[in-house]
């Protein structure tokens, strides 16, 4: 019968004992491996044997850092589109502006260049709204009684005639232009003298000469400017050229007109405010002043000097 303790309860070596023993054998271990590099292979078998290891236990954190660089990723880009999209946005308002003041600076160029070519007072206004009445063709602008405006003054642009003011007001006025149903102009054509009534048809970029004989002499192509006959608008300013000639055998010929002028597109316009004569418009010419009668004493007294002088 075995009477030898179990395993659990047999006491080999000392605590102390062991630690030292394990110490030694590290050092050794220690001192060979920087002497002669024997543990360099065992060191690279073993590390590639864990590598999958390792990938495995970092696939975790590899995984989370993942998604937290793409969440942020996405979150950056998100706000750099928003900030791209507001400053293309604001890119746009400027150059668009910058358009539309270049527009404005270039009609401004062209209105002051027909003010100087003419010698006519005048004043630039802008149009700011069309009226809200769908049969006619009227603009209002920003010029008024305060500023020279009287009704029947001529409305022109860079190109040539857009109406006439209509209605005054103390810092506005309304404009009718050229192609409202109620307007009517004189005008002669460049090319042979003849002359005619240009008569607007009440619709968009539209003038018409009506009742012309069946023979006049009026071809397309033809060049009209103002006659000058009525008074009220200076002899020379462009109107329009002649695109269309419908003859009706012995009845009256009617002609198309294209208007030089943007009539229904400008925004800055140029009001004449007396004629060239500097006498204001759409006031009637005065009459000559006729000489005081002359008393027969004074002609008798007139002609005795005369015979004194004779003599």
């Amino acid at each position: 019968m075995d009477r030898a303790p179990p395993p659990f309860f047999r006491q080999g070596l000392s605590a102390d004992v062991r630690l030292f023993l394990f110490s030694l054998i590290a050092i050794a271990l220690l001192v060979v491996d920087a002497r002669y590099r024997a543990l360099e292979v065992i060191r690279s078998t073993v590390g590639t044997v864990l590598y999958p290891v390792q990938r495995a236990l970092l696939a975790p954190r590899d995984a989370v850092t993942a998604i937290t660089d793409y969440t942020h990723g996405v979150s950056r880009l998100r706000g750099d589109n928003d900030r791209l999209i507001r400053l293309e946005a604001a890119n746009a308002r400027s150059l668009q502006q910058g358009e539309h003041l270049a527009a404005e600076n270039a009609q401004l160029r062209k209105l002051l260049g027909m003010r100087e070519r003419n010698s006519f007072r005048s004043t630039v206004a802008e149009v700011l709204y069309e009226t809200s009445d769908p049969f006619t063709r009227r603009v209002v602008v920003d010029r008024g009684q305060q500023h020279g405006l009287i009704a029947g003054q001529p409305v022109l642009d860079a190109q040539g005639v857009i109406g006439q003011v209509s209605r005054v007001l103390p810092l506005s006025a309304e404009v009718t232009l050229l192609t409202d149903r109620a307007s009517t102009l004189p005008v002669e054509v460049r090319r042979n003298g003849v002359r005619a009534v240009a008569f607007g048809a009440g619709r968009s970029g539209l003038v018409e000469l009506r009742y012309l004989p069946a023979a006049v002499d009026l071809r397309v192509g033809d060049e009209l400017f103002t006659s000058g006959l009525d008074g009220v608008f200076p002899a020379g300013l462009p109107v329009g050229r002649v695109v269309e000639v419908r003859r009706g055998g012995s009845s009256f010929t009617v002609a198309r007109i294209e208007p030089s002028a943007a009539v229904e597109r400008s925004r800055m316009l140029l009001v004449l405010l007396e004629t060239a004569g500097g006498r204001p418009t759409f006031e009637p010419p005065r009459p000559a002043a006729e000489p005081p009668p002359r008393s027969s004493g004074s002609s008798g007294a007139a002609g005795s000097r005369a015979k004194g002088a004779g003599g």
